[in-house]
């Protein structure tokens, strides 16, 4: 298939087989499309919590509207956005910049510094927005990465966030839940895959100046 194949064949999935599970070769090649991502800064301001465990899966469907796919999926990708900013994390980056590209950390000091003043002066507000938005971008990596390897995503907002918090204990963590993405392998019984995608037309959404 070429790659506007895999777009096409994509769905946001309605029921999974609760029977097929994602081989483990398959999930280390989503998890490597989330991790090399695009983010701001290349800071990487988030986690994502990746549940198999049937019970836990089972309580997250109750903080979810008791929809299908939470439970029945293979996996729940949970992506968390951090709600506070630490001078250790923008220090961790420097040092592993400083690792990876083999430079000497005191001439990557001066970018840190300049990371620390412009972001540990962000409010909570202003933080939460800004790392959510960086969740969402790793979020389209995944349905990409689940889409070429014909795996399917769903991905979900129809949530309870602060029960999910409680439930993964993730505001003592400073994380907050942004949004879910079951993955597994859609049932034969899921009608929504055979409807057609329902998209503007590129005359509508697109315009060139």
């Amino acid at each position: 298939m070429d790659i506007l194949d895999y777009y096409n064949w994509r769905y946001a999935t309605k029921h999974f087989n609760p029977k097929k599970n994602i081989a483990d070769s398959d999930l280390e090649l989503i998890k490597e499309a989330i991790r090399l991502a695009p983010s701001s800064y290349g800071l990487q301001l988030f986690k994502v919590i990746i549940i198999k465990d049937e019970d836990l899966k089972r309580k997250l469907k109750s903080a979810s509207y008791n929809q299908s796919q939470i439970s029945d999926a293979s996996h729940l990708f949970v992506f968390c956005n951090y709600t506070k900013i630490f001078e250790k994390d923008i220090d961790l980056y420097i040092d592993t910049k400083s690792k990876i590209q083999k430079q000497p950390i005191n001439k990557l000091q001066g970018y840190g510094e300049f990371l620390k003043n412009n972001l540990l002066k962000k409010n909570t507000t202003e933080t939460s927005i800004w790392t959510t938005n960086q969740v969402y971008i790793a979020l389209a990596h995944l349905m990409t990465a689940c889409a070429t390897l014909q795996i399917d995503s769903c991905p979900i907002e129809g949530f309870d966030v602060q029960k999910y918090n409680e439930i993964l204990e993730l505001e003592e963590r400073h994380m907050n839940a942004a949004v879910v993405a079951p993955i597994g392998y859609r049932s034969e019984t899921d009608k929504s895959q055979n409807d057609k995608k329902v998209r503007k037309s590129s005359g509508i959404l697109f315009e060139s100046i």
